[in-house]
């Protein structure tokens, strides 16, 4: 009996240390793969060429911050710490349980094409309200010479808070409508992009409520085709949402792509509409610009569709 009680005592700790490795493993997991860029197919140039990095050496940055949403995560060029000029704003909003930590690989990637990328720890991103943390956080940096005692604020002069973009996934897709549409910041926005945003009824039922009717800030939205369908937002009902937009837009899904790696899948073409958008560059247009876009005949993708009737495009 005693052999047994042993026995049924070392299967229960290693167990337990099994479940808890695991734990720590799912905890830590990126939430996109370390070398994506090699992993996601690309259709055309474009799409490439702005899925690989950009040209400048990044750095990342933590500040405190309050409560669930832990500490700021800033991404930034290099370059911002010896240059005098302001470099344009991504924010992200977190996907459900999906921390900054864990997609830290794509807001490098965002810096390394000229952008000051920040966003938090924090797990529910829906309110939009950890977006305007970010923005109010970085306008507090960029007026400020000093944050901390006897420190220099290399971010004072330097954040350009007249081109401002924001993007989120999933539930963080619910983020981007409500910092744009209700947040305290929502005018500072010049570009969106929303990747498989929760569907206007699942996201009335999880009261994430939002009005995509109220978008007035130039928007991508995306989706996936895999798995049968995404889920969270299929087509027909990205389509609904797209259909309550009046702001230019441009909406397109993605094939044999799953919900989760919609995070990444079309970082490409994500890039580059926040380079023409925030940084008007007229190579990203061209991914968009009707009627030779290259996104709009990408065999890669379906459902593309685009309404950019009052976006200037510099050839």
């Amino acid at each position: 009996m005693k052999k047994l009680l042993k026995i049924i005592l070392i299967f229960i700790i290693v167990m337990a240390i099994i479940l808890v490795g695991l734990w720590i493993y799912l905890k830590n997991k990126p939430a996109i793969p370390n070398h994506y860029q090699s992993e996601v197919q690309t259709g055309g140039k474009i799409e490439a060429r702005y899925l690989a990095d950009g040209s400048y050496e990044t750095a990342w940055l933590e500040q405190p911050a309050l409560q669930e949403f832990k500490k700021y995560e800033i991404a930034y060029p290099v370059n911002l710490e010896t240059t005098d000029r302001q470099y344009p704003v991504i924010v992200l909003c977190n996907g459900s349980g999906t921390p900054l930590s864990k997609y830290s690989r794509l807001a490098r990637h965002y810096a390394s094409w000229g952008f000051i990328v920040i966003g938090t720890e924090e797990m529910y991103a829906w309110n939009g309200f950890g977006a305007d943390m970010c923005v109010s956080h970085l306008r507090r940096l960029n007026e400020n010479k000093q944050i901390e005692e006897n420190k220099e604020n290399i971010f004072y002069q330097k954040v350009d808070l007249s081109s401002v973009g924001i993007v989120g996934h999933s539930q963080g897709g619910v983020g981007v409508f409500n910092a744009i549409t209700e947040g305290k910041n929502k005018e500072v926005y010049k570009a969106a992009a929303a990747l498989s945003p929760t569907n206007m009824e699942l996201a009335h039922n999880l009261e994430w409520n939002y009005d995509a009717a109220k978008i007035q800030t130039p928007i991508l939205l995306a989706s996936g085709e895999g798995g049968g369908d995404d889920w969270v937002v299929t087509g027909d009902q990205l389509t609904a949402i797209a259909n309550e937009i009046s702001a230019p837009k441009v909406q397109f899904r993605r094939k044999k792509t799953a919900h989760d790696q919609m995070l990444y899948a079309a970082d490409g073409y994500v890039t580059a509409w926040f380079l023409w958008l925030l940084q008007d560059d007229p190579q990203a247009a061209k991914a968009f610009v009707t009627p030779q876009g290259e996104l709009l005949s990408n065999p890669l993708y379906t459902n593309q569709e685009a309404n950019l009737n009052s976006l200037a495009f510099h050839s």
